[in-house]
């Protein structure tokens, strides 16, 4: 059972979740998941650029104890910090250093919300482990409500030791990205439903992920345009009209992000405005002294 009193304030404290929190509390991002179990054909993890604020990126993957480091470092130097979050650069729960550094940071930092992002396809198994890490709020990427269109956008799924394609690949994923979904709200977690926008893809569908979505529980939906890049080089990103226009029509069933800045894996600070996380890092080793002489 959802004890209401506990998600209203964690939901008024997370900047994913709340417009007001957004302008007031960070976020961390610790990258700790290098592996992904799907080849989403929207998706490039290979490059890495100061400047390129995108899903999958990240400067450094990072162990447990490295990712404490940086959260011990951080929270020592900037207020504000209501969510750590693992969403990357892979997919957190094809990952066992996402759970080890659950646990490290939860049993250091119990006041902040933990939340993970993931596409899904291991939450049915892990959620069980994410209630003992202490996690409080789920993303889950869902962008197919059925297989036809879920084999366009996925080139293959890694499940139970398979490379699965097609429609087979599509039929295991969507089951348990909602079997998982369903089981996370019963467990009483705070869920949020990611939906990259697709033109020509998977834009009469958005609409219907939307309407199941608030029908189970979930609190609010993010509707993201598509990055051109990978196997989608060529497809056009949506403008901000069609992009407006579509979160009015999802609207109708659920609550919509429109603050999204769409986060590097090793993201910090407000929404937007993320701080120079290696800078940090270097004051907290070797002291301000030096670093300002460098």
């Amino acid at each position: 059972m959802k004890n209401k009193e506990t998600e209203n304030k964690r939901l008024k404290n997370h900047p994913c979740f709340s417009v007001e929190a957004h302008k007031k509390y960070g976020r961390l991002h610790l990258p700790v998941a290098p592996v992904c179990n799907i080849q989403c054909n929207y998706c490039i993890r290979k490059f890495d650029c100061v400047n390129e604020t995108r899903p999958g990126v990240t400067s450094k993957v990072l162990g447990p104890f490295e990712s404490l480091e940086r959260v011990r470092a951080i929270m020592e130097r900037t207020s504000g910090i209501s969510v750590i979050g693992i969403a990357g650069p892979g997919d957190p729960l094809a990952n066992d250093a996402t759970f080890d550094t659950l646990r490290l940071v939860h049993r250091e930092f119990p006041e902040v919300i933990l939340c993970i992002s993931t596409n899904g396809l291991m939450l049915p198994d892990r959620l069980p482990d994410l209630l003992a890490c202490g996690v409080e709020s789920i993303t889950v990427t869902i962008n197919a409500v059925t297989s036809e269109t879920a084999e366009k956008v996925y080139a293959h799924v890694l499940h139970g030791g398979k490379k699965l394609t097609g429609k087979a690949a599509a039929r295991i994923l969507m089951h348990n990205q909602w079997e998982g979904l369903s089981e996370a709200l019963g467990a009483g977690l705070i869920v949020k439903v990611n939906t990259i926008y697709i033109p020509g893809i998977n834009e009469a569908e958005v609409p219907r992920i939307a309407s199941r979505a608030a029908a189970l529980g979930a609190e609010i939906m993010n509707v993201m345009p598509l990055i051109p890049q990978a196997k989608f080089k060529d497809l056009a990103r949506p403008s901000c009209g069609m992009l407006s226009k579509m979160r009015d029509v999802c609207r109708a069933h659920m609550p919509q992000m429109t603050h999204c800045t769409q986060c590097r894996a090793d993201a910090f600070g407000l929404l937007g405005e993320d701080g120079d996380i290696e800078m940090e890092l270097l004051h907290a080793r070797i002291g301000e002294d030096y670093c300002e002489n460098v």
